[in-house]
Protein backbone atom coordinates (compact mmCIF):
# COMPACT_ATOMS: atom_id res chain seq x y z
CA UNK A 1 0.00 0.00 0.00
CA UNK A 2 1.52 3.48 -1.17
CA UNK A 3 1.92 5.73 2.10
CA UNK A 4 -0.31 8.75 1.92
CA UNK A 5 1.06 12.19 1.19
CA UNK A 6 1.62 14.49 4.04
CA UNK A 7 -1.23 16.52 5.65
CA UNK A 8 -1.14 20.14 6.73
CA UNK A 9 -1.45 18.21 10.37
CA UNK A 10 1.54 16.43 10.00
CA UNK A 11 3.04 19.80 9.63
CA UNK A 12 1.59 21.30 12.36
CA UNK A 13 2.41 17.83 14.68
CA UNK A 14 6.16 18.43 13.74
CA UNK A 15 6.29 22.20 14.08
CA UNK A 16 4.29 22.15 17.31
CA UNK A 17 2.35 25.16 15.92
CA UNK A 18 -1.43 25.16 14.81
CA UNK A 19 -2.76 23.52 11.46
CA UNK A 20 -3.98 27.55 11.23
CA UNK A 21 -0.65 28.67 11.62
CA UNK A 22 0.94 26.66 9.01
CA UNK A 23 -1.68 27.39 6.85
CA UNK A 24 -0.81 30.48 6.88
CA UNK A 25 2.63 30.27 6.11
CA UNK A 26 1.81 27.91 3.06
CA UNK A 27 0.01 30.37 1.79
CA UNK A 28 2.07 33.58 2.36
CA UNK A 29 0.13 36.04 4.91
CA UNK A 30 3.07 37.97 6.28
CA UNK A 31 1.40 38.79 9.32
CA UNK A 32 3.59 35.54 11.00
CA UNK A 33 6.47 35.69 13.33
CA UNK A 34 9.53 35.27 11.28
CA UNK A 35 10.95 32.41 13.67
CA UNK A 36 7.75 30.58 13.48
CA UNK A 37 8.01 30.75 9.77
CA UNK A 38 11.23 29.27 9.86
CA UNK A 39 9.99 26.37 11.86
CA UNK A 40 6.84 25.49 9.95
CA UNK A 41 9.52 25.74 6.64
CA UNK A 42 11.92 22.91 8.26
CA UNK A 43 8.96 20.87 9.44
CA UNK A 44 7.67 21.03 5.76
CA UNK A 45 10.72 19.67 4.46
CA UNK A 46 11.29 17.07 7.17
CA UNK A 47 7.35 15.58 6.35
CA UNK A 48 8.13 16.66 2.37
CA UNK A 49 4.76 17.77 2.75
CA UNK A 50 3.70 19.93 -0.75
CA UNK A 51 0.88 22.53 -1.06
CA UNK A 52 -1.62 21.34 -3.21
CA UNK A 53 -1.55 24.21 -6.03
CA UNK A 54 -5.04 24.31 -7.23
CA UNK A 55 -6.64 24.29 -3.48
CA UNK A 56 -3.89 26.90 -2.77
CA UNK A 57 -5.09 29.32 -6.00
CA UNK A 58 -8.41 28.89 -4.36
CA UNK A 59 -7.56 30.19 -1.05
CA UNK A 60 -4.84 32.75 -1.88
CA UNK A 61 -6.29 33.88 -5.58
CA UNK A 62 -2.53 33.87 -6.61
CA UNK A 63 -1.38 31.83 -9.37
CA UNK A 64 2.54 31.99 -7.93
CA UNK A 65 3.92 32.45 -11.17
CA UNK A 66 4.38 36.23 -13.01
CA UNK A 67 5.07 37.03 -16.60
CA UNK A 68 7.74 38.54 -17.95
CA UNK A 69 7.38 39.66 -20.95
CA UNK A 70 9.92 41.49 -23.17
CA UNK A 71 7.84 43.73 -25.64
CA UNK A 72 7.98 46.41 -28.59
CA UNK A 73 9.98 45.39 -31.64
CA UNK A 74 8.91 46.40 -34.95
CA UNK A 75 6.08 49.17 -35.74
CA UNK A 76 3.80 49.44 -33.07
CA UNK A 77 0.91 49.30 -34.83
CA UNK A 78 2.01 46.97 -37.48
CA UNK A 79 -0.22 43.84 -37.00
CA UNK A 80 1.91 41.62 -39.78
CA UNK A 81 5.02 40.84 -38.30
CA UNK A 82 6.06 37.60 -40.31
CA UNK A 83 6.77 34.42 -38.49
CA UNK A 84 10.92 35.34 -39.69
CA UNK A 85 10.77 38.66 -37.61
CA UNK A 86 9.16 36.97 -35.00
CA UNK A 87 11.86 34.40 -34.24
CA UNK A 88 14.60 36.89 -35.00
CA UNK A 89 13.66 39.34 -32.60
CA UNK A 90 13.97 35.95 -29.55
CA UNK A 91 17.06 35.44 -31.03
CA UNK A 92 18.53 38.72 -30.45
CA UNK A 93 16.96 38.63 -27.04
CA UNK A 94 18.48 35.35 -26.25
CA UNK A 95 21.54 36.61 -27.82
CA UNK A 96 21.85 39.71 -25.59
CA UNK A 97 23.20 39.50 -22.22
CA UNK A 98 21.19 42.25 -20.91
CA UNK A 99 18.06 40.04 -21.01
CA UNK A 100 20.41 37.11 -19.43
CA UNK A 101 20.45 39.42 -16.45
CA UNK A 102 17.35 40.60 -15.86
CA UNK A 103 16.24 36.99 -15.75
CA UNK A 104 18.77 36.08 -13.39
CA UNK A 105 17.52 38.97 -11.03
CA UNK A 106 13.90 38.45 -10.93
CA UNK A 107 14.21 34.50 -10.31
CA UNK A 108 16.29 35.58 -7.58
CA UNK A 109 13.70 37.39 -6.07
CA UNK A 110 11.05 35.15 -7.23
CA UNK A 111 12.64 31.88 -6.10
CA UNK A 112 12.96 32.06 -2.56
CA UNK A 113 9.29 33.00 -2.38
CA UNK A 114 8.17 29.78 -4.49
CA UNK A 115 7.10 32.02 -7.34
CA UNK A 116 8.02 31.50 -11.00
CA UNK A 117 8.46 33.72 -14.15
CA UNK A 118 6.71 32.87 -17.53
CA UNK A 119 8.39 34.41 -20.41
CA UNK A 120 6.39 35.67 -22.95
CA UNK A 121 6.99 37.64 -25.94
CA UNK A 122 4.76 40.67 -27.10
CA UNK A 123 6.42 42.82 -30.72
CA UNK A 124 3.19 42.74 -32.13
CA UNK A 125 -0.93 44.04 -31.93
CA UNK A 126 -1.97 40.12 -31.19
CA UNK A 127 0.91 39.28 -29.26
CA UNK A 128 0.14 42.23 -26.67
CA UNK A 129 -3.53 41.42 -26.72
CA UNK A 130 -2.43 38.03 -25.59
CA UNK A 131 -0.53 39.40 -22.56
CA UNK A 132 -3.47 41.12 -21.64
CA UNK A 133 -5.66 37.96 -21.97
CA UNK A 134 -3.70 35.91 -20.27
CA UNK A 135 -3.42 38.45 -17.29
CA UNK A 136 -6.97 39.46 -17.05
CA UNK A 137 -7.86 35.41 -17.46
CA UNK A 138 -5.55 34.76 -14.19
CA UNK A 139 -2.83 32.99 -16.04
CA UNK A 140 -0.33 34.82 -13.68
CA UNK A 141 -0.65 37.58 -11.29
CA UNK A 142 1.01 40.61 -12.73
CA UNK A 143 3.74 41.61 -15.30
CA UNK A 144 7.30 42.42 -15.42
CA UNK A 145 7.85 44.36 -18.77
CA UNK A 146 11.03 44.32 -20.65
CA UNK A 147 10.22 47.24 -23.68
CA UNK A 148 12.64 47.86 -26.62
CA UNK A 149 10.62 50.34 -28.40
CA UNK A 150 10.02 53.56 -27.37
CA UNK A 151 6.49 53.89 -28.28
CA UNK A 152 5.31 50.54 -27.42
CA UNK A 153 2.10 50.78 -26.30
CA UNK A 154 2.03 47.40 -23.68
CA UNK A 155 2.45 49.21 -20.49
CA UNK A 156 -0.38 52.00 -21.03
CA UNK A 157 -2.62 48.36 -22.13
CA UNK A 158 -1.78 46.81 -18.96
CA UNK A 159 -2.61 49.81 -17.13
CA UNK A 160 -5.69 50.73 -18.78
CA UNK A 161 -7.10 47.55 -17.97
CA UNK A 162 -6.25 47.74 -14.42
CA UNK A 163 -3.32 44.99 -13.93
CA UNK A 164 -0.42 44.51 -11.85
CA UNK A 165 2.46 45.37 -13.65
CA UNK A 166 6.26 47.17 -13.16
CA UNK A 167 8.29 48.40 -16.03
CA UNK A 168 12.24 47.96 -16.67
CA UNK A 169 12.76 51.52 -17.29
CA UNK A 170 10.71 54.56 -17.60
CA UNK A 171 8.14 54.22 -20.23
CA UNK A 172 8.56 56.69 -23.42
CA UNK A 173 4.93 57.63 -22.93
CA UNK A 174 3.65 58.83 -19.20
CA UNK A 175 1.58 55.77 -17.70
CA UNK A 176 0.41 55.05 -14.34
CA UNK A 177 2.77 52.22 -13.08
CA UNK A 178 5.90 51.95 -11.12
CA UNK A 179 9.43 51.23 -13.20
CA UNK A 180 12.83 50.53 -12.20
CA UNK A 181 15.72 52.68 -14.37
CA UNK A 182 19.63 54.11 -14.00
CA UNK A 183 20.21 57.91 -14.27
CA UNK A 184 21.61 57.10 -17.82
CA UNK A 185 22.65 60.85 -17.75
CA UNK A 186 25.34 60.37 -15.04
CA UNK A 187 26.65 56.98 -16.70
CA UNK A 188 27.60 59.13 -19.79
CA UNK A 189 29.43 61.64 -17.21
CA UNK A 190 31.28 59.29 -15.60
CA UNK A 191 32.52 57.90 -19.19
CA UNK A 192 33.74 61.29 -20.22
CA UNK A 193 35.46 62.59 -17.11
CA UNK A 194 37.24 59.33 -17.80
CA UNK A 195 38.54 59.34 -20.84
CA UNK A 196 39.40 63.17 -20.61
CA UNK A 197 41.15 62.32 -17.27
CA UNK A 198 43.14 59.77 -19.19
CA UNK A 199 44.06 63.11 -21.58
CA UNK A 200 42.13 61.79 -24.84
CA UNK A 201 41.20 64.67 -26.71
CA UNK A 202 39.84 63.68 -30.08
CA UNK A 203 36.85 61.75 -28.52
CA UNK A 204 33.72 60.27 -30.20
CA UNK A 205 31.01 57.81 -29.47
CA UNK A 206 28.90 54.88 -30.93
CA UNK A 207 25.33 55.50 -29.67
CA UNK A 208 22.78 53.34 -29.12
CA UNK A 209 19.33 53.80 -30.90
CA UNK A 210 18.74 57.24 -30.63
CA UNK A 211 14.57 56.41 -30.23
CA UNK A 212 15.49 54.77 -27.36
CA UNK A 213 14.86 57.40 -23.93
CA UNK A 214 18.35 55.50 -22.52
CA UNK A 215 20.21 56.16 -25.17
CA UNK A 216 19.75 59.65 -25.29
CA UNK A 217 20.00 60.36 -21.91
CA UNK A 218 23.50 58.51 -22.48
CA UNK A 219 24.22 60.29 -24.92
CA UNK A 220 23.49 63.80 -23.73
CA UNK A 221 25.16 63.07 -20.52
CA UNK A 222 28.40 62.74 -22.24
CA UNK A 223 28.05 65.09 -24.48
CA UNK A 224 27.29 67.86 -21.90
CA UNK A 225 30.42 66.59 -20.20
CA UNK A 226 32.90 67.51 -22.73
CA UNK A 227 30.96 70.78 -23.96
CA UNK A 228 31.95 71.82 -20.04
CA UNK A 229 35.36 71.11 -20.45
CA UNK A 230 35.48 72.82 -23.83
CA UNK A 231 35.25 70.02 -26.53
CA UNK A 232 31.58 71.22 -28.09
CA UNK A 233 31.47 69.36 -30.95
CA UNK A 234 31.50 65.45 -30.71
CA UNK A 235 31.41 63.38 -33.65
CA UNK A 236 28.84 60.14 -33.00
CA UNK A 237 27.35 57.03 -34.98
CA UNK A 238 24.56 55.49 -34.46
CA UNK A 239 24.24 51.38 -33.00
CA UNK A 240 21.88 48.97 -32.43
CA UNK A 241 23.00 47.89 -29.41
CA UNK A 242 24.56 44.55 -31.23
CA UNK A 243 28.35 43.47 -32.06
CA UNK A 244 27.89 44.03 -35.89
CA UNK A 245 26.00 47.74 -35.66
CA UNK A 246 29.18 48.62 -33.23
CA UNK A 247 31.41 47.36 -36.27
CA UNK A 248 29.60 49.47 -38.77
CA UNK A 249 28.99 52.77 -36.24
CA UNK A 250 33.26 52.41 -36.00
CA UNK A 251 33.94 51.85 -39.61
CA UNK A 252 32.21 55.08 -40.25
CA UNK A 253 33.63 56.76 -37.26
CA UNK A 254 37.14 55.90 -37.98
CA UNK A 255 36.44 57.21 -41.80
CA UNK A 256 35.37 60.79 -41.24
CA UNK A 257 37.55 61.08 -38.02
CA UNK A 258 41.10 58.57 -38.47
CA UNK A 259 42.73 60.61 -35.29
CA UNK A 260 40.56 59.82 -32.58
CA UNK A 261 41.64 59.07 -29.55
CA UNK A 262 38.98 58.30 -26.95
CA UNK A 263 35.22 56.45 -27.83
CA UNK A 264 31.92 56.24 -25.38
CA UNK A 265 29.66 53.06 -26.64
CA UNK A 266 26.74 52.83 -25.67
CA UNK A 267 26.65 49.46 -24.11
CA UNK A 268 29.32 46.71 -24.16
CA UNK A 269 28.37 44.39 -27.45
CA UNK A 270 28.98 47.66 -29.20
CA UNK A 271 31.98 48.26 -27.83
CA UNK A 272 33.51 44.51 -28.90
CA UNK A 273 32.86 45.28 -32.46
CA UNK A 274 34.28 48.70 -32.23
CA UNK A 275 37.56 47.35 -30.37
CA UNK A 276 37.20 44.42 -33.65
CA UNK A 277 36.97 47.20 -35.95
CA UNK A 278 40.42 49.21 -34.24
CA UNK A 279 42.30 46.26 -34.30
CA UNK A 280 41.74 45.84 -37.77
CA UNK A 281 42.91 49.59 -38.61
CA UNK A 282 45.81 48.68 -36.56
CA UNK A 283 44.82 51.25 -33.47
CA UNK A 284 46.13 49.55 -30.14
CA UNK A 285 43.37 49.61 -27.61
CA UNK A 286 43.99 51.84 -25.08
CA UNK A 287 47.39 53.30 -26.41
CA UNK A 288 45.67 54.67 -29.35
CA UNK A 289 42.13 54.49 -28.79
CA UNK A 290 41.15 54.58 -25.29
CA UNK A 291 37.35 52.55 -25.35
CA UNK A 292 34.61 52.92 -22.73
CA UNK A 293 31.64 50.54 -22.82
CA UNK A 294 28.01 50.46 -21.33
CA UNK A 295 26.05 47.67 -18.49
CA UNK A 296 29.24 45.75 -17.64
CA UNK A 297 27.85 42.66 -19.06
CA UNK A 298 29.21 39.20 -19.33
CA UNK A 299 31.13 40.72 -22.29
CA UNK A 300 33.11 43.79 -20.87
CA UNK A 301 35.43 40.73 -19.43
CA UNK A 302 35.57 38.36 -22.03
CA UNK A 303 36.56 40.93 -24.73
CA UNK A 304 39.92 41.39 -25.07
CA UNK A 305 41.25 44.25 -23.69
CA UNK A 306 39.12 43.70 -21.20
CA UNK A 307 36.72 46.38 -21.04
CA UNK A 308 36.90 49.66 -18.90
CA UNK A 309 32.59 50.31 -18.55
CA UNK A 310 29.84 52.08 -16.99
CA UNK A 311 27.96 49.37 -14.47
CA UNK A 312 24.46 48.91 -14.72
CA UNK A 313 23.04 47.13 -11.70
CA UNK A 314 20.53 44.66 -14.27
CA UNK A 315 20.22 41.95 -11.68
CA UNK A 316 19.49 44.51 -8.50
CA UNK A 317 17.23 46.44 -10.86
CA UNK A 318 15.50 43.32 -12.10
CA UNK A 319 14.65 41.72 -8.57
CA UNK A 320 13.83 45.66 -6.97
CA UNK A 321 11.28 45.35 -10.01
CA UNK A 322 9.61 41.82 -8.74
CA UNK A 323 9.68 43.14 -5.41
CA UNK A 324 8.02 46.03 -6.43
CA UNK A 325 5.56 43.87 -8.05
CA UNK A 326 4.75 41.96 -5.19
CA UNK A 327 3.80 44.89 -3.45
CA UNK A 328 1.48 45.72 -5.69
CA UNK A 329 -0.41 42.53 -6.30
CA UNK A 330 -0.57 42.00 -2.26
CA UNK A 331 -2.14 45.37 -2.24
CA UNK A 332 1.28 46.41 0.29
CA UNK A 333 1.60 49.19 -2.78
CA UNK A 334 -1.06 50.86 -4.20
CA UNK A 335 0.00 54.17 -6.18
CA UNK A 336 3.18 53.89 -8.76
CA UNK A 337 6.43 54.29 -8.16
CA UNK A 338 10.08 54.86 -9.41
CA UNK A 339 13.01 53.50 -8.59
CA UNK A 340 16.52 55.04 -10.08
CA UNK A 341 19.76 53.55 -9.65
CA UNK A 342 23.17 54.97 -10.27
CA UNK A 343 25.81 54.08 -12.36
CA UNK A 344 29.23 52.65 -11.48
CA UNK A 345 32.30 53.47 -13.45
CA UNK A 346 34.40 50.09 -13.89
CA UNK A 347 37.90 50.44 -14.82
CA UNK A 348 39.68 47.55 -16.85
CA UNK A 349 42.50 47.79 -19.82
CA UNK A 350 40.35 49.24 -22.64
CA UNK A 351 40.23 52.54 -21.00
Amino acid sequence: MSRQAPTLEDVAREAGVSRATVSRVVNGVRNVDPAIQDLVRRAIERTGYAPNQAARQLVTRRTTTVALVVSGAGDATDPDVSDAEQNAFATRVFADPFFGRVVGGVVGHLRPRSMHPVLMFAETPETRQEVVAYLRQGGADGALVVSTHPDDPLPALLAGAGLPAVLFARPGRPVPLSHVDLDHREGGRLAAEHLLERGCRRVATVAGPLAVAASQERLAGFRDTLARHGHPCVPVSEGGFTVDSGMVAMTALLAEHPDLDGLFTGNDLMAQGAVQVLRDHGRRVPQDVAVVGFDDSSIAVTCRPRLTTVRQPVEEMAATMARLLDEHILGGRTDPTSVVFAPELVIRDSA
